[in-house]
């Protein structure tokens, strides 16, 4: 409806507001990926610091962590993804500036009272479902595994909860409540009504590009300016081994011993058995199961003497141990000693009186040992091959310790060594389209967290089952290829760019006649090359309606001023639009119009933004904030080895 107002935040301006705000949201919902996050509570006291924050301060280790743990996090979505193209991008002042964040609304909640108490923080803790146990319910010892695994110290991931309840009591409120005026929407609709008409020219590189080939000096120092442009990614050349149990020599068989034990261990297992299938109602009341006892009696079924009182039966099948641990040994003692057909009850649980209707009985036979043996022997077999299995392993992790290499192992073993192409860290094979072996896949990353060529490592790839040993027997750090490879591309780019530089000085001819007074039309025919311009006459509706990216010109022709020309650069050095805006027509909607209360909704949930945004750059006013900008360079140089 309103996408107009969405497609601003993906301009430059608006992708920095949407940050700012999205580092706010993060921290309303710190206590929601305590683990996922690895972030600690950033702040500590004392050493040196990037930045104070009222009486906190935050030392330089914990920025490092911190960005170190953002960089993880991102290269996960991106394995190429280099830490120098990380901090690029601002990585260290965006963690700094979240840092801040946090321990400012942390400041300022102390100051005035606003505080999370431990069983606060306990209630938080036990929703985690990373820390939930095989019950479904908090698990004290999933959580200390969680945490170690993590790197994570119950105080830090207690901190990080605190500060985020405390997040949420601060910001929160600031943002409840915003509203926009009724008029203010109605003008924002009549805006996506308005519409505009103009021509846009593309002045194309192609038309200005030189003729012939540039000489080699020229070439060189273009390539040498550009080299990042043609720079490859990292290859490593993987070679690897697959096993399984099929390559274990000899596994004795079961003993007789052996087998008798496993009988005896699972006795229950083999006995006879028997199980029903029940359909069952609970009662509050002895009387009450009484009377609904007297109703089936009379011939009225148990589902509809139990609905007309509100009660819904269950239907499920279970053996006698079953039903005593579900319910009582009372209960169960009923429902089997009940003939198929016949009614159970009422019998007295802890959570009431039971009725139970016997559907069906099965009954399972026994089997003694003769009979089981088959079935033993083969479950005690797949163990030993199991335990076999691990041995070797465990026998090879030694052997690798050792110093043994990748060809000497698969030789003892008898397996066959496969040498992949160069691979990327994205588990494709260099220059192709295609992935990598599923058995390699799962050690890709590993091979690419390998310092040095030629160490072999084992890692499962079915637990238990298959094993592959591997190593990386050459390694090409990210670079440029030689000119020499890609000449005929880099002279093709050359070319590109000296046009797209005289096609700019052209474009900027013709935006100079047409400001001194000269006609669109005639100032693009004074350049001399054949051009033609597109006459687009549109609304910011008609735009949306297309779906998808809104064309770069038609974007600028919507932000211009009325007979006023400019000059756009066109994607991939393809040339320069000219964009000039003859006229504008102004929207307008009737009051009643159905989109404006939609428009209002929406726009009230942007004030709300604002509103939040303004308030956490208050805070820091108020609590005090100093940033060391030399800590800011020493991490990013400790972060890229001096680089």
């Amino acid at each position: 409806m309103i996408g107009f107002i969405r497609s601003f935040f993906q301009s430059k301006l608006g992708v920095i507001l949407s940050l700012a705000f999205i580092g706010v949201i993060a921290l309303l919902f710190a206590s929601g990926d305590v683990v996922g996050s690895r972030m600690g509570n950033g702040v500590s006291l004392g050493g040196d610091h990037a930045a104070k924050v009222g009486k906190q301060t935050i030392t330089t280790g914990a920025l490092s962590q911190a960005v170190s743990n953002a960089f993880d996090r991102q290269r996960e979505q991106q394995p190429t993804l280099s830490m120098k193209e990380f901090l690029a991008n601002g990585a260290v002042g965006q963690v700094l500036d979240d840092l801040i964040d946090r321990a400012a609304i942390f400041e300022f909640g102390r100051r005035h009272g606003i505080a999370a108490s431990d069983r606060l923080v306990d209630s938080e803790i036990v929703k985690i479902p990373a820390f939930r146990g095989p019950t479904g319910a908090f698990d004290e010892k999933v959580y200390r595994q969680a945490l170690a695994q993590n790197g994570l110290t119950d105080q830090t991931v207690r901190g990080d909860i605190m500060q985020g309840l405390v997040a949420r009591q601060v910001l929160v409120p600031a943002a409840f409540g915003a509203v926009a005026t009724e008029s203010l929407a109605q003008r924002f609709a009549a805006l996506a009504k308005e519409r505009r008409s103009g021509v846009v020219t593309l002045v194309p590189s192609q038309d200005f590009a030189p003729a012939g080939d540039p000489d080699q000096a020229t070439l060189t120092r273009y390539f040498a300016a550009h080299s990042s442009a043609y720079s490859r990614p990292e290859r490593r050349t993987i070679r690897y081994a697959t096993f399984s149990d099929a390559a274990l020599k000899s596994v004795p068989a079961p003993t007789e011993t052996e087998i008798a034990k496993a009988y005896a261990d699972n006795r229950a297992q083999y006995a006879p058995s028997e199980s029903r299938t029940i359909t069952q109602v609970i009662l509050p009341t002895q009387a009450a199961a009484q009377a609904v006892q007297a109703e089936v009696a009379r011939g009225t079924a148990l589902d509809a003497a139990a609905r007309a009182k509100g009660l819904l039966a269950n239907k499920l099948t279970v053996t006698r141990e079953e039903l005593s641990g579900q319910t009582s040994r009372e209960v169960a003692d009923a429902v089997f000693g009940a003939a198929s057909g016949k009614l159970a009850g009422p019998a007295r649980s802890p959570i009431g009186w039971h009725l139970a209707r016997i559907d069906s009985v099965t009954s399972k036979p026994g089997k003694s040992l003769d009979q089981a043996r088959p079935e033993l022997v083969a479950k005690l077999a797949a163990v030993k091959r199991r335990a076999a299995l691990s041995d070797m392993s465990a026998k090879l992790e030694e052997q690798l310790d050792g110093g043994a290499n990748l060809g000497e192992v698969a030789k003892d073993m008898g397996l066959t060594v496969t040498t992949l192409p160069p691979v990327t860290a994205d588990g494709r094979i260099f220059g192709k389209s295609e992935s990598v072996p599923a058995e390699v896949a799962r050690v890709v990353q590993t091979a690419f967290s390998m310092e040095r060529e030629g160490q072999p490592q084992l890692a499962e790839v079915v637990p238990g089952q298959t094993f592959v040993i591997f190593d990386v027997a050459q390694i090409t750090p990210a670079a440029p290829p030689p000119l020499a490879e890609i000449r005929n591309q880099v002279v093709a780019d050359w070319k590109r760019s000296e046009g797209w530089a005289k096609a700019k000085a052209a474009a900027d001819r013709a935006l100079a006649s047409i400001a001194k007074g000269m006609p669109y039309e005639q100032a693009l025919n004074a350049l001399k090359v054949p051009l033609k311009g597109e006459v687009f006459n549109v609304t910011r509706e008609q735009l949306i309606a297309q779906g998808g990216r809104i064309p770069a010109p038609l974007a600028l022709m919507f932000s211009m001023a009325k007979g006023t020309t400019k000059r756009l650069e066109a994607p991939g050095k393809a040339g320069w639009f000219i964009v000039t805006l003859r006229d504008i027509v102004p929207g307008a909607v009737a009051p009643n119009d159905p989109r404006i209360a939609g428009i209002q909704n929406e726009l009230g949930r942007l004030t709300a933004r604002e509103y939040a945004e303004s308030f956490r750059r208050a805070l820091r006013k108020e609590v005090g904030v100093e940033k060391d900008t030399s800590a800011l360079k020493s991490v990013a140089s400790r972060l890229t080895g001096g680089n």
